[in-house]
């Protein structure tokens, strides 16, 4: 029996207001992904990539079309539902980590877990667990400061996975890495994949990084190709 898609997008569509003018960004867009599928989403500025993973992520809302996320129907959800469906299914990656200057490795990723039931154990249980997938066991005490791009990438990884989502979000993950860091990155990601079954979403203007990926789609003026 084939595993129903962990995404189901069906005519979905996005504008912007600009003063009186209307911005269609998005246009009728329906597509699915796989459960445990990498996939890069490419596309020229401005042709809609980082509205639809802020779309799949829940932190914008479409005009029209339903996106369906493990059987959850999120564009009926509101702010508040989307909040808790957000905090507990899907880890973020930006390209500029979003770490917080004065805490440490240890204390950036524990911030999700705050917001749980967890313990004080258990926190530093799975903050440990998920520093030593990402390879930074001997850097949490460290600061932002005092790590590479790349570390804090990783950092920002850990992070994103602590709560055990079910989608990871990227947006241009690799973008201010050198190219020796982004390949580290991009086979870490790959790593979530196809050792911890996530599925990634990323946004992407490098050839290079979206040749990692599993599966490429690229956006054209606000239409899939």
């Amino acid at each position: 029996m084939t595993e129903p898609p962990i995404v189901e997008i069906r005519n979905l569509s996005k504008s912007y207001r600009r003063g009186s003018q209307i911005i269609p960004v998005l246009s009728g867009i329906s597509f699915d992904i796989a459960r445990g599928e990498f996939l890069a989403l490419m596309g020229p500025s401005g042709s809609g990539k980082s509205t639809l993973l802020n779309l799949i992520a829940g932190i914008d809302f479409a005009d029209t079309g339903s996106i369906q996320i493990a059987g959850v129907e999120i564009t009926g959800l509101s702010e508040t539902e989307l909040a808790h469906w957000r905090a507990g299914n899907v880890g973020f990656i930006f390209q500029f980590y979003n770490l917080i200057p004065v805490l440490t490795a240890f204390e950036n990723v524990e911030l999700p877990l705050l917001l749980t039931h967890l313990t004080r154990k258990e926190r530093r249980e799975h903050v440990e667990a998920v520093l030593s997938v990402v390879g930074l066991t001997d850097r949490m005490d460290h600061y932002p400061a005092q790590l590479s791009g790349g570390q804090q990438q990783r950092v920002a990884i850990a992070r994103a996975i602590v709560t055990d989502p079910e989608i990871l979000v990227a947006d241009e993950p690799t973008g201010d890495l050198d190219r020796a860091s982004a390949e580290e990155i991009l086979s870490l990601m790959d790593r979530l994949v196809t050792e911890f079954g996530k599925t990634v979403i990323m946004v992407t203007h490098d050839p290079r990084a979206a040749e990692k990926a599993h599966l490429v789609r690229h956006l054209e003026k606000g239409e899939l190709q």
